[in-house]
């Protein structure tokens, strides 16, 4: 349990500097460059998708980044993706919310179900082979 805890940290610390990433690229994208909220998120979250792994393989999980794994992380981003993509349009389109906050309100929701499904992915190599 306490190792759960501290990679929840570590994965937190990881989240905020790929967030940063992540939202840095969404609003050179969307805010200067004047691409579609969409558009930038898409773009920007590619981008922060090869960080992530890296860093939650060496720093979070601790293990070493295998193409398997890298090929399978992909399913932790989908995941992340298609829920952080949906309450973007959700609070855009619906509740009116400025499309440059939103990424971040996305955040929240997404974090803790994207932490266990990439804890699995990433440790699930590790264990069997």
């Amino acid at each position: 349990m306490r190792r759960t805890g501290q990679e929840f940290i570590r994965f937190i610390v990881i989240g905020v500097i790929n967030t940063f990433n992540y939202y840095m690229i969404y609003l050179l994208l969307h805010a200067m460059a004047v691409f579609s909220y969409m558009y930038s998120h898409v773009i920007a979250f590619l981008f922060s998708f090869v960080l992530s792994f890296f860093l939650n393989s060496y720093f979070t999980f601790k293990v070493k980044p295998t193409l398997v794994k890298f090929l399978k992380f992909p399913l932790s981003q989908a995941f992340n993706f298609s829920i952080s993509s949906l309450f973007m349009y959700v609070f855009v389109e619906y509740f009116h919310i400025s499309s440059t906050i939103t990424p971040i309100l996305a955040v929240f929701i997404t974090v803790p179900m994207t932490f266990i499904l990439t804890g699995k992915i990433l440790k699930k190599e590790s264990v069997s082979g």
